[in-house]
């Protein structure tokens, strides 16, 4: 390794140096070069409405005149239509909003504005940038969980311009509408940015919080126009309005200027097997990226990483930092990670670092994905697909946010959908980016809402052409959660309902030191037991630890520091039973169904891996309570004849269905608006409900997301791509690039690759 540069290199020239490191392997890690083309920009002039001291606060901070997006989408908010911006990264979104939000509150001086952020790093941006404007009266701030209380009361008398989140909206200012009654009746904008995220079982909450709102401030005499911002995405009016709940009209040409993006495809090389008869295995996206990491800030480039978990941001960032100070005792000081789960300040002094250029290298999960302001980055990593297109061309876009040229790297996890992926460019560059999925009417959804409706005022007839729950309603009062009196719908408890708008099941888990008592951060309660049970490595910052006690009645888990030379992953079983049938095709040996079903997920035991090699240490058994769902899925069923007449022996189903199941999983995001680990999976040879070999995909949440319904309209797409994955993979025997999971229960046995594609040939054939 070469001493740090005082200079960082182009793109072109670190993207050279970076493939210089993988000469030495038989084949290049780089499988495609997509050269996006730089673009003029296109300004216009101030919207003539615009007040002089407005506009000034914007020329001082170096913006002479608007692009003509953003003066299309704050024309039609000044004018009162409801509107979504839907440009790319780094195209100015914040002024389209800012500019009518702004205005109003200078024009009217008893308006209000209220800001919806899904992170909070993103609210605390926005923050510095109104400050930074310093017009006098707006008196910007933020009011989320990290909000100290003797400042909540202050915010809800003065501020005029309230940075939130629809989890603060949901739990506090709704219920407590009283006392923001002032605020209500005076909003003129509600803005909604970054509204992509909004999707499945959180999207479709937020959908009823919006709806709540709207109802609220209706009570209070006020109707506020919505702006929403978005990446670029499929049918934003379409997704905008489902969210909303009203029409809303959509910009999407995009007229700020863009530097040029290099953007490579990068598959880590296989590594020589350890025993003659084993199968190679690619090296980890993990090493690969720290690898990447370390070199990018040897040569002086301020660079991010993105990584999908929390433990890979922590792993990446602890490895990178070790071999920057074994090449420059004391460069690892100027890379760390970023995650969800930290403390505030830990967070603040981490986007402080970045910002002032102090840090040049950051291991983060999507927590700053969204519109951060990471002026000056130069390269972005991307550990693995994030699921979907959206976060793909959201993440490449963090790099070259002044207009220049920019570096961004995909580096292909040993996975069947990443595998496909940087073999199939025209699947990454060549399409559309999707629309977001999310679904209001969801029952399990739906149901919790009203009564949180109901818990803030009295449900009527009008409100639930609102909310859409006529039928919904009649059970809930069945149920005893709500009361008919001739002036509405009553909530019948004393306490308001417990309602988690993020669908991890409970409250976050605290992960506390034994030791000293200190809280070290949290982990959400849906994670907690493959996370956090009894004898499970947990990384927070460098430094790891081993859980010595999970208490889910306390939502606490207990941990000592050690540094142990293996790794825990946890094994799960897993129940299926099918409710009902919704919809289904009927071809001949092949069944497709479309339906509700009950699934019964229980951790059962840990295996620990030796660090490095991933050898099985051990297996250690775990008693952890079941945890049941109930949920849609999709599932196919093939007769035992036409398995038999395909070639396929009755004592290979399962391991044929199975590696099917595996390779469906993981291409499914290829077709739907998810990622892998918001779906699960099951197959069998033969169901006790179906009693035929069956393969079934459902959605990890309850009631469903929208996944597996997008899945059956689509599932000739969606199985052709899936065994041409299976395929088209190089080897013998199925590996993590075709028909392994990261996430089996079973370890991953039995699997046959072969007969998964024989499977798939006579499903497809019958479709």
């Amino acid at each position: 390794m070469q001493c740090v540069t005082s200079t960082a290199f182009g793109p072109a020239e670190l993207l050279h140096r970076l493939r210089a490191r993988g000469s030495g392997t038989a084949v290049s890690p780089v499988t495609h070069i997509e050269r996006v083309p730089a673009r003029e920009g296109r300004p216009a002039p101030w919207p003539a409405w615009t007040e002089p001291a407005v506009r000034d606060a914007f020329v001082a901070q170096g913006i002479s005149v608007p692009w003509e997006h953003q003066a299309a989408a704050a024309t039609l908010a000044w004018e009162g239509t409801h509107v979504v911006l839907a440009t790319g990264t780094a195209s100015g979104k914040s002024l389209a909003y800012q500019l009518p939000a702004l205005n109003a509150l200078a024009t009217d001086p008893r308006a209000t504005v209220l800001y919806l952020s899904p992170t909070k790093a993103l609210a605390a941006d926005q923050l510095r940038g109104l400050n930074r404007l310093g017009l006098d009266g707006v008196r910007p701030a933020t009011y989320d969980g990290d909000t100290p209380r003797e400042e909540r009361e202050w915010i809800r008398q003065h501020s005029r311009f309230v940075l939130t989140n629809p989890d603060m909206l949901h739990h506090s200012m709704l219920p407590g509408h009283g006392r923001w009654g002032v605020f209500l009746r005076r909003l003129r904008y509600v803005v909604i940015d970054e509204c992509h995220t909004y999707r499945g079982v959180f999207g479709s909450h937020v959908a009823h919080v919006l709806r709540r709102l709207r109802r609220a401030t209706a009570r209070y005499g006020a109707s506020p126009t919505f702006i929403l911002a978005s990446a670029t995405s499929g049918d934003p009016a379409g997704s905008a309005s489902r969210l909303t709940g009203v029409p809303v009209t959509e910009i999407t040409s995009d007229a700020s200027p863009r530097g040029a993006v290099t953007f490579a495809l990068w598959e880590p090389p296989l590594l020589e097997p350890h025993a003659e008869d084993a199968s190679p295995i690619r090296r980890s996206a993990l090493r690969e990226t720290a690898d990447l990491l370390t070199d990018s800030v040897i040569a002086g480039t301020r660079t991010i990483a993105f990584v999908r978990s929390r433990r890979g941001a922590e792993v990446i960032a602890s490895t990178a930092r070790q071999s920057l100070n074994e090449a420059v005792p004391g460069l690892g000081d100027r890379v760390a990670a970023y995650r969800g789960g930290y403390l505030r300040e830990d967070r603040r002094a981490i986007e402080r670092a970045l910002l002032s250029g102090e840090l040049l290298g950051l291991a983060s999960t999507n927590a700053l994905e969204l519109g951060v302001d990471l002026t000056g980055l130069d390269a972005v990593l991307i550990c693995g697909y994030p699921g979907t297109r959206a976060s793909l061309w959201q993440q490449a876009g963090r790099a070259g946010r002044a207009g220049d040229e920019a570096l961004a790297v995909l580096v292909a996890r040993d996975d069947p959908l990443d595998t496909y992926l940087v073999h199939h460019p025209e699947a990454v560059f060549g399409r559309p980016v999707e629309a977001t999925v999310l679904d209001p009417g969801n029952p399990y959804v739906l149901g919790p809402q009203l009564c949180c409706a109901a818990s803030e005022a009295p449900l009527t007839d009008a409100d639930l052409d609102l909310f859409g729950g006529h039928g919904l309603v009649e059970q809930l009062t069945a149920e005893g959660l709500l009361r008919r009196r001739p002036s509405g719908w009553y909530w019948t408890h004393r306490g308001r309902p417990e309602v988690d708008l993020r669908g991890t099941g409970g409250a976050p888990v605290s992960v506390v030191e034994a030791a000293t008592g200190r809280l070290l951060g949290t982990v959400d309660h849906g994670s907690s037991h493959a996370m956090l049970h009894p004898g499970a490595v947990y990384l927070h910052q460098g430094v790891t630890f081993v859980v010595d006690d999970l208490d889910l009645e306390d939502a606490i888990a207990l941990v000592h520091q050690e540094e142990p030379d293996w790794t825990t992953h946890a094994r799960d079983v897993t129940n299926l039973s099918v409710v009902n049938v919704r919809s289904y095709v009927d071809a001949g040996p092949v069944g497709l169904f479309l339906g509700d079903v009950d699934v019964t997920n229980q951790v059962v035991s840990y295996q620990r891996r030796r660090l490095g090699s991933g050898e099985i240490i051990d297996t250690r058994p775990l008693d952890l309570p079941a945890r049941e769902l109930r949920t849609v899925a999709v599932w196919f069923t093939v007769s035992p004849q036409a398995l038999t007449a395909g070639g396929v022996e009755p004592g290979e189903f399962p391991g044929a269905l199975h590696a099917a199941e595996h390779a469906g999983i993981g291409l499914l995001p290829l077709i739907a608006t998810c990622d892998r680990w918001d779906i699960g999976g099951l197959s069998t040879a033969n169901h006790a409900d179906t009693e035929a070999p069956t393969v079934f995909v459902y959605d990890g949440h309850p009631g469903g997301a929208g996944f597996a319904e997008r899945a059956y309209g689509t599932a000739a797409e969606w199985l052709r791509a899936t065994r041409e994955a299976i395929a088209s993979c190089g080897c013998e025997a199925g590996c993590p690039s075709c028909v392994q999971s990261p996430k089996c229960g079973n370890g991953n046995n039995p699997l046959n690759k072969e007969d998964a594609v024989k499977v798939l040939d006579i499903v497809l054939a019958a479709l």
